[in-house]
């Protein structure tokens, strides 16, 4: 059954919590203030896929195991999270092991939910929150560095990760996330047990307000889709208040539901298939399933 973790970051109120709940169908808190979320959430979900009934009827299975999605919803990050600003950056530890980042940016105007910054500004709040993530790979990289350049002084061996550390300490000091490093693919398998966040793939999910959601063209969504393009990273957009509607009506009437407002899957069909589409074992699981002629086509939608 292949799996898939993500983790949920974003500014105070850009609808990260409401964003949990509706996917998870949980009852997480999500106020119109900052640092409601204290405790990390963590969800699991499964993501229900007709497909996988042509799937079993190829192979002759009797057991259908759906994919699954674990969802980790930290406390809001704000300027000076790496100083202790807000609730600090400590909670970043919950999300380090996870296979891939949801960055949710607000893209949705409304008086009456509070922003942190007193504006709506999409690139400032990516901004934000990436500085905060670059300084706490920043953090622990210096603290690797130390600890491997006491190993290399007595073993000989450890001189070529404390080499590659270093290099990717370098790049923090110049605000040059790890994904942005050119780094071998030895280098990335010594890396790999560290978890630095600007590593990981990250899905810029843009959340809109329910009566836009099938309009692409809005401004504060092409500022996000657009800066997602120009880093070669994912984006979806999608409306939190739309998807809490959605998770709360029977599931025979979602379909229906989702057809007036424009769209043909739920958020979370469509925030797995773009996570999923990040995670080599499902890459493996697509090819076996693209070989059979028998299967539809669509499958490979999910292909990156």
């Amino acid at each position: 059954m292949p799996s898939l973790s993500l983790g949920i970051v974003g500014l105070p109120n850009v609808g990260k919590s409401s964003l949990f709940n509706a996917i998870t169908n949980t009852c997480v808190a999500a106020e119109n203030f900052p640092f409601c979320t204290i405790d990390p959430n963590v969800g699991i979900v499964q993501v229900p896929d007709s497909r996988l009934n042509s799937l079993a009827a190829v192979s002759g299975s009797q057991t259908i195991l759906p994919a699954t999605v674990t969802f980790v919803d930290i406390a809001g990050l704000v300027k000076g999270a790496s100083k202790g600003e807000g609730l600090g950056n400590k909670f970043l530890t919950n999300i380090r092991e996870t296979s891939a980042l949801v960055h949710v940016v607000r893209c949705f105007e409304d008086d009456d939910v509070i922003h942190v910054h007193g504006k709506v500004d999409p690139l400032g709040d990516i901004d934000t929150i990436e500085t905060e993530l670059l300084l706490a790979d920043l953090d622990m990289a210096q603290r690797a560095v130390d600890t491997q350049a006491r190993r290399a002084r007595t073993d000989k061996s450890e001189q070529e990760k404390l080499d590659t550390l270093t290099k990717v300490l370098s790049g923090l000091e110049r605000n040059m996330g790890v994904s942005s490093l050119s780094l071998t693919p030895e280098e990335k398998l010594m890396l790999k047990t560290y978890e630095f966040l600007t590593a990981k793939p990250v899905i810029y999910l843009a959340n809109v307000a329910d009566d836009t959601v099938a309009d692409m063209d809005q401004p504060l969504v092409v500022k996000v889709r657009d800066y997602a393009a120009s880093r070669n990273a994912s984006f979806l957009m999608l409306s939190a208040k739309l998807e809490a509607e959605v998770s709360g009506l029977p599931e025979e009437d979602r379909s229906e539901f989702l057809t007036m407002y424009g769209l043909s899957d739920s958020g979370l069909g469509r925030l797995a298939r773009v996570g999923f589409s990040l995670c080599w074992g499902y890459r493996r699981i697509l090819r076996q399933v693209q070989k059979k002629p028998e299967l539809d086509d669509s499958w490979a939608d999910c292909a990156p």
